[in-house]
């Protein structure tokens, strides 16, 4: 068994760089080293399919992400890949490989405090980039061109509109991923990321400081430092 639930999709052939610049959010062509760099994967209407860290490898990237929307992902990828010489293999992603030295809860509660999003298939397609603050991780690219989704995200970037952001709280109950994010008797945002009473959630950043719940439980507003 795995020891973690990530999973690597390898990519390779002639035309990997190509396909690749074409889909994913980051510019592939400043990958250097072997520190994986975090982008994302979106539908033609800007919404985030799936986050990934990538690497540039002899044969050409790896690509880790959860191993629950791994396959589902190839096969959307290779609905897109026509005539392109680009092929893909999947194999696990070992503790070692992800640089985890703890475990990975660990790793999860550490990367939910420092407001690193993660998105699991029942996420899959609900969130924008910049709703995800992939535009302040260094995950989005805005000059290197076209790729899947591009035109509603540089929309998005290049007028200001970002209104809503995943922002960490504290919750007094431990609350679930999908939990609606109220204010008063309003649904504002929804829980994306959360583990006992930690959680990562998007709402209205002018509301980040309100009297938001989740059900009966009062949230406190954590700030994260990259905010």
């Amino acid at each position: 068994m795995p020891d973690t639930p990530y999973s690597e999709i390898v990519t390779g052939g002639d035309d990997a760089f190509d396909f690749l610049q074409g889909q994913l959010t980051i510019d592939l062509a400043t990958l250097a080293g072997t520190d994986p760099v975090r982008t994302a994967w979106c539908n033609p209407k800007g919404r985030v399919i799936c986050l990934m860290n990538v690497v540039a490898v002899d044969s050409g990237y790896t690509m880790t992400l959860p191993s629950e929307i791994a396959d589902e992902v190839i096969q959307r990828l290779t609905m897109f890949r026509f005539r392109s010489k680009v092929q893909f293999d999947v194999q696990a992603a070992t503790l070692e490989k992800l640089g985890i030295e703890t475990t990975v809860d660990d790793w999860l509660r550490e990367n939910l405090r420092t407001g690193i999003v993660e998105i699991w298939r029942n996420q899959s397609e609900k969130f924008t980039p910049h709703m995800l603050n992939l535009d302040l991780l260094g995950a989005i690219s805005f000059d290197k061109g076209c790729y899947t989704g591009q035109e509603v995200v540089a929309r998005t970037h290049y007028r200001g509109a970002t209104k809503r952001r995943c922002l960490r709280f504290e919750s007094a109950e431990p609350v679930a991923a999908g939990d609606k994010v109220s204010h008063g008797e309003r649904s504002v945002g929804e829980v994306v990321n959360a583990i006992g009473n930690d959680l990562l959630a998007v709402v209205p950043v002018d509301k980040s400081e309100e009297a938001l719940t989740v059900g009966s439980a009062a949230l406190t507003h954590i700030p994260l430092d990259y905010l």
